[in-house]
């Protein structure tokens, strides 16, 4: 099929910023893109053939825009799936396909598929509701510490807590959860695995992770890990096995920690581009962006191998400010060589939400992560309001 300047519609579900970070790809392209989302000022409002304001959770809408366009994917898992299944079974190719995204969308399920598949995770167990996790906790069925897990509708550290009494029970929504076991563990990791319609499979390097310790944010992605290569070999078999059992289409970002004792074990995984993978626009020959738009479309992957040293910073509200956007110091940090900020378009910003990221870019990986940090401190997401 041509899909280059052509009449060909491509379909994208979600218009956040993995959204508009897909649509630079597509223009590259000059391929017809069409957005669904459910905000008038989604990032993606701008760059799209056509944008359109709905519910991805509406089956009637999802429905209508997919029979708009002749392939559709997502930016976010959390779409409805009954309409992707009616269109799926008239004929158009949707990818992922329903199919994986129901064994991805629940965290339960999720968990619970990786036990069935023989893929290394850490102990769960699933509950109804709170009141179903707080009776368990009283009959020391489970035991504290253990990190709780919204089943569903988590994203940017929303949905994952760590509780460590009784306590951190409160304030916890009645829905469906899972509590984890706490592994010890050194490092956060991701794997992200490209895979075509007829199969074809490429890996990027894995990725070392530093999260906020309060917001359970990704403040630094670091690629390559800083990691011993047999660990690295074990990150990257393991992601492939999941990549295999998902069957997926597109991007699969295979999350996973590092025990102590240097084994892998599957955290949780997102069939799409993903905050692990933001370096590759100017880290990487192929950015995952473009590698998912291959992916879908079938055709040849582009490496994923490095051409430097890179590493993302997120750029986040800071605490304290919700309001009209403000970077402050944006300046400062566009003089440094190798660094490239990246604004999403929300024009709101509050606290810890994601609104941009930095690449920084070096051959020698010692003096990145130095000019990561004076980044970090240099630039504020802010307001002039004051919370």
């Amino acid at each position: 099929m041509n899909y280059f300047s052509s009449d060909f519609k491509l379909g994208i579900l979600g218009g956040g910023q993995l959204g508009k970070m897909i649509l630079s790809e597509t223009r590259k392209f000059d391929i017809q893109t069409y957005i669904l989302d459910s905000s008038k000022e989604a990032p993606s409002q701008f760059g799209a053939t056509q944008f359109y304001v709905g519910s991805l959770m509406d089956f009637d809408t999802v429905y209508q825009f997919g029979k708009r366009v002749d392939l559709l994917t997502i930016e976010i898992e959390n779409v409805n799936l009954d309409a992707l299944d009616q269109l799926e079974s008239e004929g158009l190719p949707v990818f992922p396909s329903p199919k994986t995204l129901r064994l991805i969308q629940n965290k339960g399920k999720q968990k619970d598929f990786y036990v069935a598949n023989h893929i290394p995770t850490s102990p769960h167990q699933r509950f109804v509701d709170l009141k179903a996790l707080k009776d368990a906790v009283t009959s020391s069925t489970v035991e504290m510490p253990f990190v709780w897990k919204a089943a569903q509708f988590g994203y940017d550290g929303n949905g994952v807590k760590i509780v460590r009494s009784a306590i951190d029970l409160h304030n916890l929504p009645e829905a469906e959860c899972i509590a984890e076991q706490m592994v010890p563990f050194k490092n956060e990791l991701a794997v992200i695995v490209a895979r075509s319609v007829s199969g074809e499979i490429k890996t990027y390097p894995v990725v070392e992770m530093e999260f906020h310790p309060e917001a359970n944010q990704v403040e630094y992605v670091i690629c390559p890990a800083r990691i011993d290569e047999k660990v690295a070999q074990k990150a990257t078999d393991i992601a492939l096995q999941v990549s295999q059992a998902f069957h997926h289409v597109g991007l699969l970002a295979v999350e996973m920690f590092q025990t102590e004792d240097d084994e892998i074990l599957v955290n949780e995984v997102a069939p799409r581009p993903h905050n692990s993978g933001h370096y590759s626009i100017e880290a990487s020959y192929t950015s995952q962006f473009e590698n998912h738009l291959r992916a879908i479309l079938n055709l040849p992957l582009g490496s994923t191998e490095s051409k430097v040293a890179g590493i993302m910073v997120n750029l986040v509200g800071e605490e304290g400010y919700s309001g009209p956007v403000v970077y402050q110091n944006i300046e400062k940090i566009m003089a440094i060589a190798g660094v490239t900020p990246h604004i999403y378009g929300k024009r709101e910003t509050r606290p810890f939400r994601k609104m941009g990221h930095v690449t920084i870019v070096n051959e020698n990986m010692i003096e990145a992560r130095k000019i990561a940090e004076e980044v970090k401190n240099s630039i504020r997401v802010i307001s002039e309001k004051l919370l």
